[in-house]
């Protein structure tokens, strides 16, 4: 891969969506869900798919309340960013991603993709609208 291919986290206390994007098309697929609560494991995950995709940035969603005042979710996620950063030296954006989940939701139920089945794909799909956004709008550097 190179440059041009970016990761995206939709970061969760036990779950944290992962997608792929492509920025000389602006075009994001989802990847995975990492499922654990440790975080030794959700690195060692995450060394992986950068070892595989090799991208030239990454971009977490920053959460925020509906008129964007901050919450506990919003540090969280500020610090796993900067754990990105610190562990594999790459450019990581935040991003709002105030609409993702709902975004998510809904491009699964027009999939026709519900329950459980649902629940696995809701993450990787709000990492892939995290992307998009990044692609479309931009984000702030960490």
């Amino acid at each position: 891969m190179s440059d041009s291919t970016i990761l995206g986290f939709d970061f969760g206390e036990r779950r944290i969506g992962v997608a792929m994007g492509a920025a000389e098309v602006g075009v994001a697929t989802p990847l995975v869900t990492i499922d654990t609560p440790s975080n030794d494991e959700r690195f060692t995950a995450i060394a992986k798919l950068i070892a595989e995709w090799q991208p030239g940035a990454l971009v977490v969603g920053l959460p925020t309340h509906a008129d964007g005042t901050e919450h506990e979710m919003t540090r969280l996620s500020r610090k796993f960013a900067q754990r990105l950063k610190g562990r594999f030296a790459l450019p990581v954006w935040l991003v709002d991603e105030r609409h993702t989940s709902l975004l998510a939701e809904s491009m699964l139920n027009d999939a026709g993709v519900r329950g459980r089945k649902q629940k696995t794909a809701l993450d990787q799909v709000a990492a892939m609208a995290i992307v998009q956004t990044w692609f479309e709008a931009g984000g702030e550097a960490v």
